[in-house]
């Protein structure tokens, strides 16, 4: 990812590198959210959900990383070294603007779990999609949040996702 002094460029649009610049404004602002550090198996499961949502809206994301199979959790660490600051203060400006927020949980990730609790502090509506036939068990406090409303948690598999897109997106026209 090529990071500018002006704007970051990320999956399908531009993200502000200050607050003095805004995000574009679109009808819908999706930041998805997955596992980078906490591992990186699911990657090209991420490819193709981001590919999905980007029919609800512009899906703010680090859609050149957070896909990428060949994207290792050690590259990451090194090409992310001394970014640390800049990466979070990014990522909460992004969850400001946004929408909702999607997040794929079956991979644990303490980023992850910051991002939807950061995310549930600014009452945005929040999707966590979890595979149970992955082996891994769902954190309680995840799990628990759902509300039905605010925050829904979704057992899925793959095939299912267009379908919980559809009503997700559908509740409250959001």
């Amino acid at each position: 990812m090529h990071v500018g002094l002006q704007k970051l460029q990320f999956g399908g649009g531009t993200v502000p590198a200050s607050e003095d610049d805004k995000l574009p404004s679109m009808s819908q602002l999706i930041y998805f959210c997955g596992s980078m550090r906490g591992g990186r198996q699911d990657a090209a499961l991420y490819a193709r959900l981001i590919k999905k949502l980007e029919a609800y809206g512009t899906v703010l994301n680090l859609s050149d990383s957070i896909g990428d199979t060949t994207l290792t959790v050690e590259i990451l660490e090194v090409r992310e070294c001394g970014r640390e600051k800049m990466i979070h203060d990014k990522d909460v400006r992004m969850l400001e603007e946004c929408n909702v927020v999607v997040a794929e949980v079956t991979q644990p990730s303490m980023g992850v779990g910051y991002e939807i609790g950061r995310a549930s502090a600014m009452k945005k509506n929040i999707l966590c999609l979890f595979r149970p036939d992955s082996g891994k068990s769902l954190s309680a406090m995840i799990r628990g949040a759902d509300n039905g409303d605010q925050i829904v948690v979704k057992d899925y598999q793959e095939t299912d996702i267009d379908d919980i897109f559809k009503d997700f997106f559908a509740k409250d026209e959001l």
